[in-house]
């Protein structure tokens, strides 16, 4: 083959292939402007229809035949840092579906420091959790503690 038409075979496939490469990324560029734009209306339309989606309370049941209250699997006492006053420490919590302690809070204080040493031990406690006709659900406690 001459070089003169060796030459000219070269050119014309460099044209091609810039030819492609532009119609390649112009065509790439408008197939993300697609994705970008179809991803933005899925994600508005989801968050819109969730923004006022009812959320049916979990403890609110219709009726419950067969109860079980919760069973206390691991509840230590806390150590009271003044054992000597007459201080009492009243919590309130949540023992939720999972066995675990959710929402600890007191509602009878005896000072921050024995306020602390009850949350924290009350976080750590697990219990079998409540049932209703043999499902787990959610069930408040409170309890007191005294230091005497």
């Amino acid at each position: 083959m001459p070089p003169r038409r060796l030459w000219s075979l070269v050119l014309a496939a460099a044209a091609s292939a810039i030819c492609l490469a532009s119609i390649q990324s112009s065509s790439l560029g408008r197939v993300q402007a697609s994705l970008s734009a179809h991803e933005h209306e899925i994600w508005t339309s989801a968050v819109h229809g969730s923004k006022f989606s009812p959320v049916p309370h979990t403890t609110a049941r219709t009726s419950c035949e067969a109860t079980r209250a919760p069973e206390a699997l691991a509840t230590p006492n806390p150590l009271l840092d003044n054992p000597d006053s007459d201080a009492k420490v009243t919590v309130s919590f949540i023992i939720g579906a999972d066995g675990r302690v959710h929402s600890p809070l007191v509602l009878e204080s005896a000072g921050p420091s024995e306020d602390r040493t009850v949350l924290d031990t009350v976080r750590s406690w697990r219990y079998r959790p409540a049932t209703c006709n043999g499902v787990p659900t959610e069930a408040e406690a409170k309890v007191e503690f005294s230091s005497r």
